[in-house]
């Protein structure tokens, strides 16, 4: 995760690219109960930073670092999607249709398997992105950006070209856990 921008612009092909892969997510039932908002206007980045963060927020370094980022990407999920989907005659045999059945909420997931394609598609295409929460505004951003009803976002992805200098580097002195602290073969 890059949490350092350049304010380089990111040519149009490479974030088509970009989102061409992130729409490629396995989604249940084929369902693709998924969308992206892609900000690169600097009004409309500026609309994102206003409606998401504090004044005083935007005023810290290692904040302004990241709202230099030339791109923000917006996923959204679509939950009624699913609903609709296993209601259809070929999934109806399923319990699935009422969202009580279902074991986890697939439509975030299948989001979220979007947003680790952009992620792993910027380190591919040489830019630098961040995935990060929106703590406050949502309901504001998404009335803003003209998203219909019932598509709820996710979170937020900061993309560009790094700082020079700029690397990845974990939060935590102790780095990445063990290969053998987190896979168990077999049996835990």
């Amino acid at each position: 995760m890059v949490r350092d921008f350049s304010d380089e612009p990111v040519a149009r092909p490479l974030l088509e690219q970009l989102m061409a892969n992130a729409t490629c997510v396995p989604s249940a039932g084929y369902s693709q109960g998924f969308a992206f908002v892609v900000l690169t206007e600097p009004a409309q980045r500026r609309l994102f930073w206003e409606t998401t963060s504090g004044p005083s927020w935007r005023g810290e370094s290692e904040s302004e670092a990241l709202t230099r980022a030339p791109v923000v990407i917006v996923p959204l999920a679509h939950k009624q999607a699913y609903l609709d989907r296993y209601a259809l005659p070929d999934k109806a045999h399923t319990p699935l249709a009422l969202e009580e059945h279902w074991p986890a909420p697939y439509w975030d997931i299948d989001t979220s398997f979007g947003v680790m394609l952009i992620l792993l598609s910027a380190v591919d295409l040489g830019l630098g992105a961040l995935f990060f929460a929106i703590f406050e505004g949502q309901e504001a951003l998404m009335e803003a950006l003209g998203v219909p009803e019932g598509y709820r976002s996710i979170g937020a992805i900061a993309l560009g070209y790094p700082t020079p200098g700029e690397r990845s580097r974990p939060e935590l002195r102790s780095g990445r856990r063990r290969l053998d602290d987190v896979v168990k073969w077999e049996r835990w």
